[in-house]
């Protein structure tokens, strides 16, 4: 017995320390996301400093982009709780029809049993005792009485019970919808708010074509700049050392070249090398209407979320071994750093942040830092 309660007294050691080491590896995964959100953050308020980035037209540009985008999330999170509510009114719904034909038919037995106890007729038990019969016969008699009474007290006591439970769906059922009322109410309010902003950056941005006189100087202004993104990139890369080369779980990147599925539905705009001012882009904008949902092109890890000057709201996400995919124009952003991703998963919205004049997403593949035609790698 000593032996045995010592066994176990171990076993729940082991099981103690397993649970110690847990929450310390959970603990300190934490602290080290923490950490690199913070270095992510000195490193944008580094980009911020940039000559570029205190004009007057970028600091105001990148103030409207971020309001559309934190109303555009909240709306994207209502039409959620929307979408959840709608679902669960369906569910009542469906409960309530099944209450209502079940309650149909005990009503129809109900109605048979109280048929037949009248056929029977009253005081019939009382004339079975008072008749000079066999006895047998009479107790017969008289359990079929008993069956067909318990029979319609069962039955009554179920169609209460379905009764109260019909009256509490209807009551949910009443609830979900002031609820559901409120919430559209609600949602019409920010799709308001979303459009009177819109159209405020809309008019600033006028306001800077007017300023600027010519297509050069809107490049010079809101460009998108090489060497800044390659620079955030090499920073990134300091920041993120521990991507493994190859993530676990996933195919190893090089492998999906052909396969990969396109960020976003939509014709491409401009091709990969296109000509922007003097010098040739190093991805493609795929054309796409504001608010169209935004997928990661494989599993990786997401490394950089924020507004960047010529790119707008930028998402960067690292696929291990060297590979890195950038999503720019975006109206809002989905995901934070550090968050893990896959495949599909929708990472943001499509929009005309960063000073765009028609909606899309800005799409980059980069390997080894540097960046490679995309189309060859994502499915014909």
């Amino acid at each position: 017995m000593l032996a045995i309660a010592g066994l176990i007294g171990a076993r729940d050691g082991y099981a103690q320390n397993d649970e110690t080491r847990h929450d310390a590896q959970e603990a300190q995964a934490k602290q080290r996301l923490d950490s690199v959100r913070a270095e992510i953050g000195k490193i944008v308020a580094a980009q911020k400093e940039n000559g570029a980035r205190k004009a007057t037209a970028i600091v105001e540009l990148r103030e409207h982009d971020l309001k559309v985008a934190a109303t555009a999330r909240e709306l994207r999170s209502i039409d959620s709780t929307l979408a959840g509510q709608q679902d669960k009114l369906r569910q009542l719904e469906t409960q309530r029809l099944a209450l209502e034909t079940k309650l149909t038919a005990q009503r129809e037995t109900l109605a048979a049993l109280l048929r037949s106890a009248y056929v029977v007729g009253h005081g019939e038990e009382l004339k079975l005792l008072l008749a000079q019969e066999n006895i047998a016969k009479i107790g017969r008699m008289l359990e079929y009485f008993h069956y067909f009474e318990r029979a319609r007290v069962a039955q009554i006591q179920a169609l209460l019970k379905d009764l109260d439970a019909l009256a509490q769906v209807h009551k949910a059922i009443d609830d979900e919808t002031a609820q559901l009322t409120a919430t559209r109410a609600q949602r019409a309010d920010e799709a308001g708010r979303l459009d009177a902003e819109r159209t405020q950056r809309a008019q600033s941005l006028a306001d800077l074509d007017r300023q600027l006189k010519d297509d050069q100087a809107r490049l010079a202004v809101l460009g998108q700049d090489e060497k800044e993104l390659s620079d955030l990139l090499v920073k990134l890369r300091d920041v993120f050392a521990d991507i493994p080369k190859q993530l676990a779980g996933a195919e190893p990147f090089a492998s999906l070249r052909g396969r990969l599925s396109w960020p976003v539905r939509g014709r491409v705009a401009s091709g990969y090398g296109a000509k922007i001012g003097d010098r040739a882009s190093s991805g493609i904008v795929i054309a796409a209407a504001d608010g169209a949902e935004v997928h990661a092109i494989s599993h990786g890890r997401v490394v950089f979320a924020d507004w960047m000057r010529g790119f707008g709201l930028l998402l960067i996400v690292d696929h291990g071994d060297g590979y890195l995919s950038l999503y720019g124009y975006n109206e809002t952003l989905l995901k934070d750093v550090g968050d893990w991703v896959d495949a599909n998963d929708v990472v943001a919205t499509s929009g005309t942040t960063g000073g765009q004049k028609t909606p899309g997403v800005y799409f980059e593949l980069r390997a080894q830092g540097k960046p490679v035609d995309p189309r060859g790698w994502l499915k014909p």
